[in-house]
């Protein structure tokens, strides 16, 4: 450095004031350095970094709280950014490296992208409120829904869900009325309420609380026909993304979401 740090005189070593001036910053240049070696393992550990996460309007109501709060909580060194997309413009955006994880409708068509089901839910009749089937001593069934009114999913915009409905109605041989094509949950639940037609919705509206409009269980549809997956591109070399997918498939292997 061209200076003496260091007064070696007689037995003793002391430092000179060179020296004082820079024991300071000595210091904190290994604390840097110690700080940026942890920083590299902690980045390779996946518990530092940005996660691009995209997900469906329906799952807005389902399960991203859960999993942005477990996020939050168990990896706080890890950024999110969310982007609300439809299920088709998530993929392109995996494969493209715009986003890093989808939370998506099956299938997941096309090679390069990994996935596994997080989420299966029930359906359930909406009806205005001073519909028949809307009484507590009915018990909708699914046949009941034949020739009704019926606010439909669009073919294009949700073409998900549309196919799902188009698969119960046609096992139980009933062609509903379809009066409107419609992407959104909360958009049908509103038509639904001024009395256009009744829907079937993913059980997670019933988080939207509605007034005018009662959802309830229906006879005659098997199981949990609805399905959320979580999807990522096989090659992505993020660390961040793969603690993110472990915890959220940890989530969903403990049915926490």
């Amino acid at each position: 450095m061209g200076v003496h740090l260091f007064d070696r005189s007689g037995r003793s070593v002391r430092l000179t004031a060179a020296g004082q001036a820079f024991l300071g910053d000595a210091r904190r240049i290994l604390g840097l350095t110690e700080q940026a070696a942890l920083s590299v393992r902690r980045t390779l550990a996946g518990e530092i970094g940005t996660v691009a996460l995209g997900f469906t309007a329906s799952a807005a109501h389902s399960v991203l709280d859960g999993i942005v709060g477990a996020i939050h909580t168990e990896l706080p060194g890890v950024g999110l950014v969310l982007r609300e997309r439809v299920s088709g413009a998530q993929l392109e955006e995996l494969r493209s490296g715009e986003l890093d994880l989808g939370l998506v409708r099956p299938p997941v068509p096309g090679t390069g992208i990994a996935y596994r089901s997080l989420h299966r839910e029930s359906l359930l009749l909406a009806t205005p409120a001073d519909h028949p089937l809307a009484a507590p001593d009915r018990a909708p069934h699914v046949r009941d829904l034949d020739g009704e009114p019926f606010v439909m999913y669009s073919p294009a915009e949700a073409r998900y869900f549309y196919e799902v409905l188009v698969g119960v109605f046609r096992q139980v041989e009933i062609v509903p009325h379809y009066v409107h094509y419609l992407s959104q949950v909360h958009t049908i639940l509103a038509l639904v309420r001024a009395g256009l037609g009744l829907a079937l919705v993913p059980r997670a509206a019933e988080t939207l609380k509605l007034d005018g409009v009662v959802l309830r269980p229906l006879a005659g549809v098997e199981g949990e026909p609805v399905e959320l997956v979580a999807a990522w591109r096989a090659d992505d070399d993020n660390p961040a993304l793969y603690a993110v997918r472990d915890l959220v498939t940890g989530l969903a292997d403990r049915k926490a979401l």
